[in-house]
């Protein structure tokens, strides 16, 4: 009994003492690793379901037309890479000339609405004016309209003007803040920088103009980042808006010009447009990419680093 009682223990015995015991990590029971890989096997396969269809269409762009729909695998017998080269050549125009117009109206509607939103925003956030709640309750009130409501009227506009088969009605109605979406969420960005940097650029003789572009406007850049990702993915894949100004091939856009691939009446070619659909998604792609952390600031953070 005394032989046991005098016996070192392991930490005395390696001359640590008690300050050194040694601490030994819990391992994980064996249900929480069950439910970890449960979780995780759900997640993988719905990931799978996901992107399927993208995948398949990748796949679909590499097959002769004979074969998209007669193996609907994602493993194709042959390859086709001529889809590609056909596809860029077939229509009207060269499809860098439908990618240019797409370009040219996305650019057009990201700096309409980065620069009327902005401003429309400020003055919702910080000026005080006569009817400023009603007209922001009427503003929010549009996020509730379809668009077809309101397509009637501004073809006939539009129409009137001269201004049908071009790319004016597409792109001017964001210089004038239609978006409320945008404008709201704005809004809620600049509310949430504190007044008192507006007060020490009011004190240094600062206007309304000078506080928006010198003060706030460098705060809202996760705002304004999260405005062009999402309106250069709005506007790039636009097929109503384009279909009902847009009326002669020169003017198409990247969504028309793949409908122009579908023939109800003839042959369709399937592989030519599903390889042209790849080259489409490419600068979609690449724009969520390197902007989805600002994506992520302008929802979660106020702007006050």
């Amino acid at each position: 009994m005394t032989d046991l009682q005098s016996r070192p223990t392991p930490a005395a015995a390696s001359g640590g003492g008690d300050s050194t015991a040694a601490r030994v990590a819990p391992r994980p029971r064996p249900k929480r690793l069950v439910r970890r890989g449960v979780r995780h096997a759900i997640m993988i396969v719905a990931s799978i379901v996901m992107i399927y269809p993208l995948l398949w269409m990748v796949v679909s762009s590499l097959r002769p037309n004979d074969e998209i729909f007669r193996n609907p695998g994602l493993f194709p017998i042959s390859l086709d890479f001529s889809n590609y080269a056909r596809g860029w050549e077939s229509l009207a125009q060269p499809f860098s000339h439908y990618l240019m117009n797409s370009t040219l109206l996305v650019l057009g509607c990201v700096i309409g609405n980065l620069i009327a939103c902005s401003l429309t925003a400020y003055a919702f956030a910080r000026l005080k004016f006569w009817g400023r709640n009603i007209a922001f309750a009427v503003m929010l009130m549009t996020l509730m309209l379809p668009i077809h409501v309101v397509i009637v009227p501004q073809y006939i506009i539009f129409s009137q003007t001269g201004w049908v088969n071009t790319m004016l009605p597409l792109i001017l109605p964001k210089f004038l803040a239609t978006d409320a979406f945008f404008v709201f969420l704005m809004v809620q960005f600049i509310r949430g920088i504190p007044r008192e940097l507006d007060e020490a650029a009011r004190i240094d003789g600062c206007g309304h103009f000078r506080i928006f572009f010198q003060v706030i406007l460098p705060l809202m850049l996760p705002a304004l980042a999260t405005t062009t990702i999402f309106t250069f993915m709005w506007m790039w894949n636009d097929f109503f808006g384009s279909l009902i100004y847009l009326t002669t091939p020169e003017n198409f856009t990247v969504p028309l010009a793949l409908k122009s691939f579908l023939d109800t009446q003839g042959s369709s070619d399937w592989g030519a447009m599903f390889a042209m659909s790849v080259v489409s998604l490419i600068p979609l792609f690449l724009v969520f990419l390197f902007g989805q952390r600002f994506l992520v600031k302008g929802f979660a953070t106020t702007g006050i680093k």
